[in-house]
C-alpha cells in the first residue's frame, strides 16, 4: 500500500501542533521575561551608577565605614572611575545627575576594598583615611647630672641630707626654731664639727632676713657651699706624663686597696696601658692571692715576694721591673696599718723612699684610700696619714653601704685633699672618677617640699 494514500490520523495532528504551540508560547513568554529583568536591572544601575557592592568582611566594614566621608571634589572622580569598567557592556546614556554623597560614597568604597586604589592624580589628589595622632606628651625635664650616681648614693643621701630635707618639707619660711633645728642635724652629721659650724656661720653671715626665712634659699646655698668644698684646685690626672708612671695605694686595713686596685688596674687596661701591679701587702696572704685574681682578670702583670717578705723590697722590685719592661703605669700596694701606730707609718714613708730610688720622681701619686663606713674616724686617719707622706688624692670607698658619706666634705674642707676617685659597689664600672658637680647633685635631691 503507497504511504502518501494513508489518511491522516487528526488526533496526533492536533498534538503534534499543540507541542509546536506551547513551544513557541514558552519561547515567547521566556524572552520577554529576561527582557524586562534586563531593562529593570540596567535601570537600576542607571539610578545608582554602579553595580551592587560586594559583600565585605567585618574589617574591610570598619575600614569602609572609618573612610565615609570623602571630599566634594573627589566623588565626582571616583564615581567616573567606578562606572567607567562596570558599564562598558551597557548602552551609553546621559551622565546621571550626582546624588548625595551618602549614595555615592558606599559603592566607592566597596570598589577600592575590592580592587587597589588608583594613584591620585595632581589635580584631584584623593583624601588619605585619617591618622590618628597621639597628644603630644609633656616635655621631659632635663636629666639631672648626678641621676647615675644617685643609686649608689642612696644610704648616704638618707643620712643628714634626708633630715635637713624633713626640716624643709611642707615649710615656705623658716622660723629662728627650724634653723636650730638645722644645727643640730650638721652638728650630728658625719661632715665634722669644724664643718659644720663653718656651714652655720654663713648661713648666718651670708644670707639676708629675708633669704634665711625662705626654705629654697637655704637649700640652694648649702649646694653651693658643698660643690665649692669639693671643688678644690687640682690637676687631671695624666697617665701618660711619666714612663712608668708610679701609683702608691695606701690606707688602714679593711679600706678597700686592694680591690681599688684591681678595678683601677682593669680600667686602665681597658684603656690599653700596659699595668704592672707591685704586691707590698706582704703581711696578709690573702691580699696577695686577691690582688694576683686582679691580675689575671685585667690581663696585667704582678710581681708577688715571699710571704712576710719586705714590703719595701717588693715594691722596689716591681718597680724597677716597670721602668725597664717599658709598663705604662705600676701600680703598688702597701701593708694596711693603723694610723695610731708609729713604726708602721715611719715604715711606710721607707716604701716612698724605695720607690725614688727604683725609678726616679716616683711615686707620682700617692692616694689615700678610705672607708667610707668609718665616719668621723676617717678625718682622723687622713689627718694622720697626710702627716706622714705627701697625700695627693683620696678614694673613698664602701659609699653604697653607708649613710656616712658627708665625711666627705669634711677632709675637702679640713685637709684641702681632693677626691680622685669613690666607689659605689662591687662592679669594675662602679669605681668612678670623682666630680664634684655629679657627687652634689646625686647626693642633694631637692628637698620635699619642692616635689
Amino acid at each position: 500500500m503507497d504511504p502518501s494514500s494513508t489518511p491522516v490520523n487528526p488526533a496526533e495532528l492536533y498534538e503534534l501542533l499543540g507541542i509546536v504551540g506551547g513551544v513557541v508560547v514558552t519561547g515567547l513568554l521566556g524572552f520577554v521575561v529576561v527582557r524586562r529583568a534586563r531593562a529593570a536591572r540596567q535601570r537600576m544601575i542607571d539610578g545608582i551608577g554602579e553595580a551592587p557592592a560586594p559583600r565585605v568582611r567585618g574589617r574591610e566594614r570598619q575600614a569602609l565605614a572609618e573612610a565615609e566621608e570623602p571630599e566634594e571634589e573627589d566623588e565626582e572622580a571616583a564615581l567616573a572611575e567606578s562606572e567607567a569598567p562596570e558599564d562598558a557592556e551597557a548602552e551609553p546614556e546621559p551622565k546621571a545627575k550626582p546624588e548625595p554623597a551618602a549614595g555615592r560614597a558606599r559603592p566607592a568604597l566597596a570598589r577600592e576594598a575590592a580592587e587597589p586604589a588608583p594613584k591620585p592624580s595632581p589635580a584631584a589628589p584623593e583624601r588619605e583615611p585619617a591618622q590618628v595622632i597621639p597628644f603630644p606628651a609633656a616635655r621631659p625635664e632635663k636629666v639631672r647630672k648626678g641621676a647615675a650616681l644617685a643609686p649608689g648614693l642612696a644610704r648616704t643621701r638618707g643620712g643628714f641630707i634626708a633630715r635637713l630635707g624633713e626640716i624643709f618639707a611642707g615649710k615656705k619660711e623658716i622660723d629662728p626654731a627650724v634653723v636650730d633645728d638645722i644645727e643640730k642635724v650638721l652638728l650630728t652629721a658625719d661632715i665634722g664639727v669644724r664643718t659644720s659650724q663653718k656651714l652655720l656661720e654663713e648661713i648666718r653671715s651670708s644670707l639676708s632676713r629675708k633669704e634665711l626665712a625662705d626654705p629654697d634659699a637655704v637649700w640652694a646655698f648649702l649646694r653651693r657651699r658643698a660643690t665649692e668644698m669639693l671643688s678644690l684646685p687640682a690637676p687631671a690626672i695624666d697617665f701618660a706624663s711619666a714612663r712608668p708612671f708610679v701609683l702608691l695605694i695606701i690606707g688602714v686595713n679593711g679600706s678597700g686597696k686592694t680591690t681599688t686596685i684591681g678595678k683601677l688596674a682593669s680600667r686602665l687596661a681597658a684603656d690599653g696601658k700596659k699595668v704592672l701591679l707591685a704586691a707590698g701587702d706582704t703581711f696578709r696572704a690573702a691580699a696577695v692571692e686577691q690582688l694576683d685574681v686582679w691580675a689575671k682578670r685585667s690581663s696585667t702583670t704582678i710581681v708577688r715576694g715571699k710571704e712576710n717578705a719586705d714590703p719595701s723590697s717588693v715594691i722596689f722590685d716591681g718597680v724597677k721591673r716597670a721602668a725597664t719592661e717599658g709598663f705604662d703605669v705600676a701600680i703598688a700596694d702597701t701593708a694596711g696599718r693603723l694610723h695610731t701606730k708609729t713604726d708602721l707609718m715611719q715604715e711606710l714613708q721607707k716604701v716612698r723612699r724605695v720607690v725614688g730610688k727604683a725609678s726616679p720622681g716616683a711615686p707620682h701619686e700617692t692616694w689615700l684610700v678610705i672607708d667610707s663606713t668609718s665616719g668621723q674616724n676617717a678625718i682622723a686617719q687622713a689627718q694622720i696619714f697626710t702627716e706622714a707622706m705627701a697625700v695627693s688624692g683620696i678614694v673613698l670607698t664602701k659609699l653604697d653601704g653607708t649613710a656616712k658619706g658627708g665625711v666627705i666634705l669634711g677632709i675637702a674642707d679640713q685637709l684641702k685633699i681632693p677626691v680622685r676617685f669613690i666607689g659605689v659597689g662591687e662592679k669594675v664600672e662602679d669605681l668612678r672618677p670623682f666630680d664634684a658637680e655629679e657627687f652634689v647633685d646625686a647626693l642633694f635631691e631637692p628637698p620635699e617640699h619642692q616635689t
